[in-house]
């Protein structure tokens, strides 16, 4: 009887670390493995909340989760504290536990929030690889108030598999992030040290040819040539510094700044709070912003440019406006460039809200708001 526990418990890891290995991205491999895991173990319903490094917590996968906890999009999930993020947050947490009553649950019988099915408790597993944790996952069944020994153990081996992939995905992501610096980093010289130079020694050949020449047409189209060459070189430094973020290192703040200057703009900044964004925040921010100066130099009609920056400890708010020719927008509408349309992907991949407002005649202004 042992050797066929045994023997079940390792076809159950075995089923889930294949699983696992055939996945690289975070949100997709973890509703497939808590669906795997509720099959094998003939449990009913599960969630995963991945908690970052402050205690800041996503839903990042559910499954089968009664009315009363799936109801208005899983709204009663998605905030708020329970004991078992709690325990988590505070080092309690630290091996498959039972949880013996659920607040979350305890808080929709109490507002009558819907059905709960029979379920009252749940078991609660960090996912952790070595020191490092990821978050929490939470098992339950519908009448099942506790968890024994041998289940606690089986989910704690499970919740530990899926941490080392977590751990492994991550480790990836970095890798492929330091992949795509390097890259760009080799564009922007390329491009430097080829196309710029090009452009460099056009303008200054127009610039020669203009001035030897006596014929009034001829002095006119190496003009034209110049103007042609100058407006490509601020063109291309643009580009490069679109691949190649110079003065990052200094802050969002000061390389939008000298990024504006660059173009030709006057910037204004206003600064409200500690600027202290995570890496992957501040390089989307970065990029937004580069986005919102280039229109401005090309469609506003204005040399002048404010953006304001504020931030507190859980979110970040970052407006850029002009008092341009601005244009007609309705926000039912799609909107209506690629710029733009860049701009609101960028900020929606790291969970922000995207703003805009712009009338004829009355300037444009773009806002971003990112939790931190």
């Amino acid at each position: 009887m042992v050797e066929e526990k045994h023997h079940s418990e390792h076809l159950i890891l075995k089923e889930i670390a294949e699983l696992l290995n055939k996945e690289t991205k975070v949100n997709e491999v973890l509703p497939s493995v808590l669906k795997k895991l509720l099959q094998v173990t003939g449990m009913e319903t599960g969630w995963i909340f991945l908690v970052d490094e402050k205690g800041h917590y996503e839903l990042a996968a559910k499954e089968n989760l009664p009315p009363a906890l799936s109801s208005q999009d899983c709204s009663l999930m998605c905030k708020g504290d329970c004991w078992c993020l709690d325990r988590y947050n505070d080092g309690r947490l630290e091996k498959a536990t039972n949880i013996i009553e659920c607040k979350r649950i305890e808080d929709a019988i109490e507002h009558n929030w819907g059905e709960t099915q029979g379920m009252t408790h749940h078991a609660s597993v960090p996912l952790r690889a070595g020191s490092e944790k990821f978050g929490v996952l939470n098992v339950g069944s519908r009448n099942k108030t506790h968890f024994h020994a041998d289940e606690l153990d089986l989910l704690e081996s499970i919740a530990f598999q899926i941490g080392t992939a977590l751990k492994r995905m991550k480790l990836i992501q970095k890798e492929q992030d330091i992949a795509l610096t390097e890259e760009r980093n080799r564009l922007a010289r390329d491009l430097h040290d080829s196309v710029n130079q090009i452009l460099f020694s056009l303008s200054l050949t127009a610039s020669g040819g203009r001035e030897m020449s006596d014929h009034p047409e001829v002095k006119e189209t190496f003009s034209y040539i110049q103007d042609l060459a100058q407006e490509a070189l601020t063109e291309m430094r643009a580009l490069i510094w679109q691949l190649r973020p110079q003065g990052l290192e200094n802050g969002v703040v000061s390389a939008l700044c000298s990024y504006g200057n660059m173009l030709g703009l006057k910037v204004k900044t206003e600064v409200k709070g500690v600027l202290s964004l995570p890496g992957r925040v501040e390089e989307a921010v970065w990029r937004i912003g580069q986005e919102a100066l280039a229109n401005c130099k090309k469609h506003s009609q204005q040399t002048e440019v404010k953006i304001q920056f504020k931030s507190d400890k859980n979110v970040f708010i970052m407006s850029i406006e002009d008092s341009g020719c601005g244009f007609y927008y309705d926000k039912n509408q799609e909107l209506p460039s690629l710029g733009l349309k860049s701009m609101k992907e960028r900020t929606e991949a790291i969970k922000g809200t995207f703003d805009i407002k712009s009338k004829p005649g009355k300037g444009t202004k773009i806002k971003i708001k990112v939790p931190i």
